[in-house]
């Protein structure tokens, strides 16, 4: 991960996670001041984000972390996720050919379409399927 998306306080402790294993060899449990550091950045950062920039076990650090509540947004952070998106496909070259046979309890019907655009077939199979 680059420096540059790292949060500054994570880059903190990352730093002094570094050092302690720059100078512990071997298979040293980390002391619980380090652990408490990762776990004040997971109850702010994610669990999951911090893990994987500490080094650190997921499962131990979620257990450590306890039940976490959402991070808190500001104005500065991103805005939340949109609800609705519309996607629009572009428009094909040239003649477009579809057909669509649809069988249900009042019988079969068949839509055959040859054209330069994609009709709205959905709306206009229920329109056809439903009036009676």
């Amino acid at each position: 991960m680059a420096i540059s998306v790292i949060p500054k306080d994570m880059r903190k402790v990352c730093g002094r996670f570094e050092r302690w294993r720059k100078a512990h060899t071997g298979r040293l449990p980390i002391p619980d001041r380090l652990w408490a550091a990762a776990v004040e950045l997971a109850k702010e950062h994610g669990v999951c984000r911090t893990a994987q920039v500490l080094h650190l076990e997921y499962g131990k650090l979620k257990r450590l972390a306890g039940p976490t509540s959402p991070v808190r947004r500001t104005k500065t952070s991103r805005p939340p996720r949109a609800s609705f998106v519309e996607l629009v496909a572009p428009q094909p070259v040239g003649t477009l050919e579809c057909l669509i046979e649809l069988e249900g309890p009042r019988g079969k019907m068949r839509i055959q379409w040859k054209g330069t655009s994609w009709p709205d077939l959905s709306s206009l199979s229920r329109a056809l399927w439903e009036s009676a």
